[in-house]
């Protein structure tokens, strides 16, 4: 369907509104104009020339009239009413009407409008002029020329607000009517429009003070016509490249808002159809830019352009954001799996490689899903949950991941916390954040040979805060750095106390990525080390295999660093990331954590205990200490004495404790070690292994800092 079609086309529910409105306008005019037009028959053959040029310059100026960006097409701009407006102060209505009423239908016949389209035009721009009319006979004599005085160029500014009302408010009204929806929708283009018509209004009294000189004097007129006409002109096509993207053809960040914006005001019955946004960032792009240039990167956005437009139904909107980003929307999409659909047709559509300048160019994208309504109700909620399931996906490496609370760590609730948490570390006098210290045991003698030092929030209002919550809230801002400090800072002075009281402890602390990128954490430990003249050897930090990987250069610099200072280094939960013996090999570490995972399963499972002897072997091999976390029990304590390790870690020997309670704890410890064990009981069947997890759990970390016990039995303890 051409333009001109689809501006003469009315939904069939709206046909009976927006037709009887048409008519009414229609009606309405012919009885406003019927007495003037009546009048006019008689004077036509005294009409000087000066009224047949601007009749004949408005009706030519109307060939082409300016229709402004937006839902109001039928709120074309006509260049004539800079005419007609002139004729109405000079000669009165009926000869204003008139002449409007001709161009009108010259530009109808031009454009192939609809009759119903044209006699609305007739008819609003016939009460506009009424309305004006109206307003200067109101001030005194109708038509009243030229203004001469301050108060007829009042009169004058109060007629052509009174056309401007009139004439905007049918054509507002009649979009509502045609297009349904809220008020706003009937508004794009007001602006435009508003200035565009200003102008021209107010170059016709302008034009009859020419004109009062000398008619050869009119014409000159078409000069500021044009300008209008181009400044329109140009702020229509700034608008239409807001909305469109000028390299690969596709809607813009701003297209797209007002799509998502214009589906959920949507008129209909009942509820309003579901919809998904998927936001798509290209991985490794920058690579492409860096090695083959920004002009092969620019086709290579074009040509994913392509693909995700053929990947898309007709009705779908795809768009791009800026950079490497894009965008899918998808009206009709009523649930996960059907956007994950969406989301996999997406990628095998980007899967084929993309041959430029002779060489093939493999393209993956990391998607995130926002389903409408279950994830927002508003296009900007939507965009922004639909970034935060962007960036999970690309955080984890599954390549599509949908929405979901815990991984935004920028809900409201989320802001409050951290703000609180900000709040405790700011202040000196709170005392809600407190380190609690678990026992770390040699396996063959029974001594403790160190603690491992975990993180307690104790929130006033909220209790026992989830340390994994409060790691997710922290671990992507700059509250992070505050809470490592405040942590290192805590521990070091703990330790020394202990060293000083003649009970010297190793205690190892979890730190976060952030935490590994910069050197103000080894600068720290250093010069804390100096200040209370303590062994380095005492501090270990706890680094995870996800953080090794995040950004293994900068990360094995601060590693080497730390080592170099004496401070020992452990590579937590080792199994369950991405570590391997290149890693293993190539870092100054000293000590291995097996992930309690693996630990719990391994009195059961026999696959978790084969695990377990193969990273004690290799790391036995590489000459590295080994400590198994969640040593739950005594069957879990001799599994492991038989494999070799060496150190443990769990309930089995006790909770995580305040540091005067550790101590205490210690004065009454007794060494065990397994030889004076009793035989252990018969192994319970798998299904009954978690009937002996403890009853409450501990826990861990993320990426980051050692968690705290939970409130309730959790898989994590320590």
């Amino acid at each position: 369907m051409g333009p001109e079609a689809s501006r003469n086309t009315v939904p069939r529910d709206r046909a009976v509104p927006l037709y009887g409105f048409a008519l009414l306008i229609t009606i309405a005019a012919v009885t406003a104009c019927a007495g003037p037009l009546r009048r006019l028959v008689d004077t036509v053959p005294d009409l000087p020339a000066g009224f047949w040029l601007m009749a004949i310059l408005a009706v030519v100026s109307d060939a082409r009239p300016f229709v402004p960006p937006g839902r109001r097409e039928s709120s074309a701009i006509f260049p004539s009413i800079c005419f007609t407006f002139a004729i109405l102060l000079q000669w009165g209505l009926g000869a204003a009407a008139a002449v409007q009423c001709a161009a009108v239908v010259v530009a109808a016949l031009r454009q192939r409008q609809a009759l119903w389209r044209a006699s609305f035009n007739v008819g609003q721009y016939t009460l506009a002029l009424a309305a004006a009319d109206l307003v200067l006979r109101l001030g005194g004599s109708a038509p009243p020329g030229v203004p001469q005085r301050w108060g007829q160029v009042a009169l004058l500014g109060l007629a052509g607000l009174a056309w401007f009302g009139v004439n905007n408010g049918a054509v507002t009204l009649a979009v509502h009517l045609r297009f349904g929806g809220g008020w706003a929708r009937a508004f794009p283009g007001l602006g435009v429009e508003a200035l565009a018509t200003a102008a021209l209004l107010l170059l016709s009294p302008i034009m009859l003070s020419a004109a009062s000189a000398t008619p050869a004097l009119i014409p000159l007129v078409l000069v500021p016509l044009y300008a209008v006409y181009r400044m329109s002109r140009l702020a229509a096509e700034q608008i239409a490249r807001d909305r469109l993207d000028t390299l690969t053809g596709l809607a813009s960040r701003t297209a797209l808002v007002a799509a998502v914006a214009a589906r959920i005001a949507a008129p209909g019955r009942g509820r309003r159809p579901p919809m998904a946004l998927i936001l798509l960032d290209l991985d490794r792009f920058q690579h492409v830019n860096d090695a083959l240039g920004h002009t092969v990167g620019d086709q290579l956005l074009v040509e994913v352009g392509h693909r995700l437009t053929a990947a898309v139904g007709p009705s779908d909107v795809v768009a791009r954001l800026g950079g490497d980003e894009f965008a899918v929307l998808s009206v009709g999409v009523g649930g996960e799996a059907q956007a994950r659909e969406l989301a996999d047709r997406l990628c095998a559509a980007l899967r084929p490689p993309v041959v430029l300048d002779g060489l093939p160019l493999d393209v993956d994208a990391s998607m995130g899903i926002a389903l409408y309504p279950r994830h927002g109700d508003d296009v900007h909620t939507l965009l922004r949950r639909a970034d935060v399931a962007m960036y999970e996906a690309k955080q984890s490496s599954a390549g599509t991941a949908v929405y979901a609370p815990e991984s935004d760590h920028h809900t409201a609730d989320r802001l409050a916390l951290l703000a609180d948490l900000r709040r405790a570390l700011e202040d000196p006098a709170a005392d809600e954040i407190a380190m609690y210290y678990q026992p770390q045991v040699d396996i063959a003698t029974g001594e403790v040979v160190g603690v491992e030092a975990l993180l307690r929030w104790h929130h006033p209002r909220r209790g026992l805060v989830d340390p994994e919550e409060l790691i997710r809230v922290a671990e992507q801002t700059a509250v992070m750095a505050l809470l490592t400090r405040r942590v290192v800072d805590t521990v070091v002075h703990q330790v020394a106390a202990w060293a000083a009281a003649g009970r010297p402890l190793r205690a190892s602390l979890n730190v976060s990525v952030r935490d590994l990128h910069t050197g103000e954490l080894v600068d720290q430990i250093a010069r804390l080390l100096a200040a209370h003249d303590l062994p380095p050897y005492l501090i270990q930090l706890e680094i995870t295999e996800g953080a090794l990987m995040a950004d293994p250069r900068r990360v094995l610099a601060t590693i080497s660093r730390l080592d170099r200072t004496g401070v020992a280094i452990a590579l937590d939960d080792f199994g369950t990331g991405y570590s391997s013996m290149s890693h293993l090999r190539r870092l100054p570490l000293t000590e291995v954590k097996i992930d309690r995972s693996f630990v719990l399963g391994m009195a059961v499972d026999p696959d978790d205990a084969a695990i377990v002897r193969s990273i004690i072997e290799l790391s036995g091999a590489l000459g590295l200490r080994v400590v198994a976390e969640g040593v739950e029990d005594e069957r879990i304590w001799r599994a492991l004495h038989a494999a070799g390790c060496h150190v443990a870690q769990g309930w089995f020997h006790a909770r995580p404790m305040p540091a005067d309670e550790l101590m205490t704890w210690l004065g009454r410890y007794r060494p065990v070690v397994p030889a004076r064990l009793p035989a252990p009981r018969p192994l319970a069947p798998r299904d009954g292994a978690a009937d002996e997890a403890p009853a409450a759990a501990t826990g861990a970390t993320r990426d980051g800092l050692a968690a705290t016990p939970a409130a309730s039995a959790s898989p994590r303890s320590k």
